[in-house]
């Protein structure tokens, strides 16, 4: 858990019914996640969601972790109650988010 001064790729998404929020940190070598971390403002299920997002890319190539659905997250985590599925999807699209502004501060 934590920031990462040295991420080339950082994705926030939010969910405007709960207010969970969730920034994920990626650091992307030679088109691997080599090290990932994440902030979260939120529910139990959004921090154990951002805890198995980071576990699940580590080490994936960009391509691996684009991959990765809530269905995948919520999977890892031996599954969620419904009324906490919001969580997982933060999770995922805090992956899409990270990757895209990865790949365009790479074009920068």
């Amino acid at each position: 858990a934590g920031e990462r001064a040295d991420a080339n790729g950082v994705g926030l998404p939010g969910d405007p019914d709960c207010g969970d929020t969730m920034q994920l940190f990626i650091r992307v070598e030679d088109d691997i996640i080599k090290d990932v971390s994440f902030k979260i403002r939120g529910c139990v299920a959004a921090l154990a969601s951002a805890s198995v997002t980071t576990v699940l890319i580590k080490g994936k190539t960009i391509a691996e972790a684009l991959k990765i659905t809530n269905l995948d997250i919520a999977a890892a985590l031996g599954g969620l109650p419904e009324q906490k599925m919001h969580c997982s999807v933060l999770g995922e699209q805090a992956i899409r988010k990270a990757v895209a502004d990865y790949r365009h501060n790479c074009r920068a």
